[in-house]
């Protein structure tokens, strides 16, 4: 019962809940409008643009309280808006015919509203616990033990991938053999018990580790924050730094906060986000953050975009159940090789080769678009059909099978007629049975899967630069911006697939991909250079703050 072991625990159960909630939330919109995924669309853009907007205050927050305090805190409203959500869904699952007569229906417009926004709530809550947990309570636990928090950062690597499978499947087959209610209650009481259970065990993590209650904060950098609120004269820190923990008891700030004025509470959440995206560029590891936050402008993944074009590519349901396992097993092999390469290369260099790799499988996805099969045909307009179906007044139909209707388009996540007329499979009957080459459609999934490998050792590579080189009292900001950078990156990816929705240009989509990809790996590369050139003077000093990486194997010969 180690503090290490607790904290894997208690990080199993939340991202179990949260996988949940995250596939049955979007279930449930598409339910409840008609099989149309207007209010899933909504429901994303939402929650990217939030974090966005809000990663850098949601981070700051992070900083300037106690460590229990926040996760306390983020946890019981996380767990609070799933269950307040889940309650509310149910009521519209068994009264939607009466509220969709009452005021014309705006009453059931209102509840649509309510469990969105209660939902990003939710989602904003989830950040927090993310930020304070995978990026603070991990970093306190191992201690100054680096290859510690290596095994720990890919132990809860491990954890994702697993419970981003099992999770699903779990509800889904509640949500099958029984009813959405059903899966709605399910959900409900499933984070009801795990917000109990979740919060004894951050409890204990914190009695075993008694450093978690000693958080520093550089006194000058808050006063900034604060708009100036006390004068640099009269605060008088010991050495520049002090406890959050004797901040939060001396009684000293109160009696401060009432000579803030209403501007300067208006003005102090966009200093705030101001703040925190200049102090994400100057960070040293500002590159190799960028360069994961480019990895997320993609359509090279297991998200509904992909999904979708591999079921107009003839693909089925079961099929595709298989690749995302295969995904999630490479995934892990991906974080085993992360901890193997990292002992063997040092940090550094365990990014270079990840990326490598991971680039290298994505060769054969960008080789796939030329392949006998691809649909790729960039004289078809990719506008042509958008305008007369964002007017249509009747649901979308929907798809039986690939088979049943091929001229459908799934690619957007959005099912939607390329044109109006019947394609000349339909016309004759000669070209109906003809399959279609499943050559380019293998190679794309082969370099999907196999670049996961790289992927998830680029990920922990990057996670662990920001763990060691983010000083304690930017530790959440900095991290909340790296949020909203990743959030930004796949908000502008849908918004490609949204102006190219159709799959004859899905593969200029890929190539797009794999050139940010090779982008974000070219601004990592240039982080090395830049570390690893530092090094070359600094590596034989005693002084182990010369050296902000550990990437040397101790060797000083390799450089």
């Amino acid at each position: 019962m180690s503090a290490k072991f607790l904290l894997y625990l208690g990080h199993a159960l939340s991202t179990w809940g949260d996988r949940m909630w995250h596939f049955a939330v979007s279930v449930f919109l598409v339910e409840l409008y008609g099989n149309s995924l207007l209010l899933t669309a909504v429901y994303g853009l939402v929650v990217a643009g939030s974090v966005l907007f809000l990663g850098a205050i949601i981070g700051d927050w992070v900083d300037k309280n106690s460590r229990l305090k926040v996760a306390q805190t983020s946890l019981v409203v996380q767990n609070a808006s799933v269950i307040l959500c889940g309650i509310i869904l149910m009521i519209i699952f068994l009264f939607k015919t009466q509220l969709l007569t009452l005021y014309d229906g705006w009453l059931l417009t209102m509840c649509y509203i309510l469990v969105i926004t209660i939902a990003n709530i939710a989602n904003l809550a989830s950040t927090a616990t993310a930020i304070t947990i995978q990026r603070d309570w991990i970093v306190v636990v191992a201690g100054e033990d680096r290859s510690k928090l290596a095994d720990m950062n890919a132990t809860i690597r491990r954890i994702d991938q697993l419970t981003n499978i099992l999770a699903p499947m779990a509800v889904g087959q509640i949500m099958t053999f029984g009813s959405p209610m059903i899966g709605c209650g399910f959900i409900s009481g499933w984070n009801l018990m795990s917000m109990c259970v979740e919060y004894l065990l951050l409890w204990k993590v914190y009695q075993k580790t008694p450093t978690l209650a000693l958080k520093c904060a550089k006194v000058e950098e808050s006063e900034l924050k604060q708009l100036n609120v006390k004068k640099e004269s009269d605060v008088k820190p010991a050495e520049g730094v002090q406890l959050i923990v004797e901040k939060d008891v001396t009684g000293f700030e109160p009696q401060q906060e009432k000579k803030i004025s209403c501007a300067a509470r208006i003005a102090e959440p966009f200093l705030t986000f101001r703040d925190g995206w200049v102090a994400y560029y100057n960070q040293p590891v500002f590159l190799a953050g960028m360069g994961l936050a480019f990895l997320y402008m993609t359509v090279l993944g297991f998200d509904c975009i992909t999904t979708g074009y591999a079921y107009t590519q003839g693909l089925s349901g079961s099929v595709l159940s298989l690749l995302m396992g295969a995904s999630a097993v490479t995934g892990i092999m991906g974080t085993v090789a992360f901890t193997w390469l990292r002992r063997k290369c040092g940090l550094i260099r365990t990014g270079l080769i990840s990326g490598i790799a991971q680039f290298a499988c994505l060769v054969l996805c960008a080789i796939s678009v030329f392949m006998p099969g691809s649909p790729l045909d960039l004289t078809v307009s990719p506008f042509a059909d958008i305008s007369a179906r964002l007017f249509e007044s009747e649901p979308l139909p929907t798809i039986a099978s690939p088979e049943d209707k091929p001229e459908m388009v799934f690619v957007t996540g959005m099912p939607n007629l390329l044109n109006g007329s019947t394609t000349p499979a339909d016309s004759d009957p000669e070209m109906s049975p003809e399959p279609v080459p499943l050559i380019s459609v293998s190679l794309l999934f082969a370099g999907v899967i196999a670049a996961r490998v790289g992927l998830w050792s680029f990920d922990l590579t990057v996670t662990q630069l920001l763990q060691e080189n983010v000083v304690e009292s930017e530790r959440g900001i900095i991290n909340g911006v790296q949020n909203s950078m990743n959030y930004l990156l796949d908000l502008l990816h849908f918004i490609m697939v949204i102006l190219a929705p159709n799959p004859e240009a899905f593969g200029l989509l890929v190539l797009i991909s794999v050139s940010f990809v090779a982008m974000g790996h070219i601004m990592y590369f240039r982080f090395a250079q830049k570390s690893l050139g530092k090094q070359l003077f600094v590596c034989c000093t005693p002084d182990p703050k010369a050296v902000s990486d550990s990437s040397l194997p101790g060797n000083t010969s390799t450089v």
